[in-house]
Formats: structure tokens, sequence, C-alpha cells
């Protein structure tokens, strides 16, 4: 019998110290934890690193606990490490949750993989740091959750804009309304999933 499981894990620069957009995809797995009836996040040991965790019978919430910039590494281990206790890679599925500036505030959006990081640098050093190539049978996934983006778009004010610190209205959407869509999202990767596994 087919039993998808599923490793989340946010991108973000550790909370509650970097309270900022740059940082949506951890408020969206905070707000997921509850819309699946999942316990409250945890510190636990994953990929060798203290982390916030969310454990359930399908899906493994965590934020990754780095700086967003060197997240490849920690996704690396903790997806190794999962991939060890479940005995096969064939029934888990890797998702990255990062903020996107190309989507307006709390506008969640399935993405697939292998499509350009855009210059997320969170999303390139997963990618650098874990090959997809190595597990054919697990779908490897990003769910990118809006964040807006300022009117201009010079570098510096993108970056402030990213970094300063969150508003509660901001971090209200993010945590109340973005993770009923990021939920759906994942419904629909196991669908697809689901589909390919049995044709």
């Amino acid at each position: 019998m087919f039993n998808p499981r599923f490793l989340v894990v946010s991108l973000g620069n550790p909370l509650p110290k970097y309270e900022s957009l740059h940082s949506a995809g951890h408020f969206a797995l905070n707000g997921l934890a509850r819309v699946v009836g999942q316990p409250a996040f945890r510190e636990v040991v994953l990929g060798r690193q203290a982390c916030l965790t969310s454990r359930g019978p399908k899906y493994t919430l965590v934020q990754s606990p780095t700086l967003m910039n060197v997240s490849g590494p920690f996704v690396a281990r903790a997806w190794q490490e999962m991939v060890k206790d479940s005995n096969s890679a064939a029934s888990l599925s890797l998702v990255i949750v990062h903020d996107e500036l190309e989507r307006e505030l709390g506008d969640v959006k399935l993405v697939s993989w292998d499509r350009s990081p855009r210059g997320h640098n969170g999303v390139k050093s997963v990618k650098k740091s874990l090959s997809q190539g190595r597990y054919p049978l697990s779908p490897f996934a990003r769910i990118a959750v809006g964040i807006g983006r300022p009117e201009q778009r010079d570098a510096a004010t993108v970056s402030r804009y990213v970094l300063d610190k969150i508003s509660e209205e901001q971090r209200r959407v993010l945590e109340e309304v973005a993770p009923a869509d990021v939920a759906e999202r994942l419904v629909e990767l196991e669908a697809e999933w689901r589909s390919e596994v049995q044709s």
C-alpha cells in the first residue's frame, strides 16, 4: 500500500531574532501545523542540528535553523536522515517552503523543483547541496509564499524590504491566511504523485 510522507522544510532566517518577510516560509509553516492538526513546534535534533519541528503521521514540518543563504547543507542532512529512518525514499517527498518577491503577499504557488531559483539564495543553496537525481522516486517540490515587492527595484531597496521587521498585518496574513493554501498545494502534490505511482 502506498503511504506517502513529506518532509516540509521552511527556509528563512532564524526566528524570533529575524522576524522579516524573508522568513515568510517559517511563518507559513507555523500556521500549517495548526491547519493539518499537528502538534506545536518543539526543538529536536535533526540533520545534526537543533531545529523547530512538528511531526505528524504524514508531514514532518521543519524550520531550517540556519541563515537563509546557507540552508542547503542542513536540508540535505535532514533529508538523508529521514530517508534512512524510512528505509526507502520511494514513499518520501521533500518540499521547500520559501518567500517569493514576484507574488502578492500571502499568494501561494506550487513550483516545479527544476524551475530557476530566480536569484533566491536559499533555494540556490538547497539545490547545490541536494540532487533530486539521486532520488528518482521521490518528488521534490517548492512552495512559494508571496511577500510582494517594493515599487523601487534597486538591490538596496529590495534588501531593506525583505529584511526589515515584519508588520503585525503581514505576519497575520502569512501565519493565518497562507497556511490553508500551503496545505492545499501539498494535497495537490500528493495527488500528482499518487497518479504517477499508480499509472
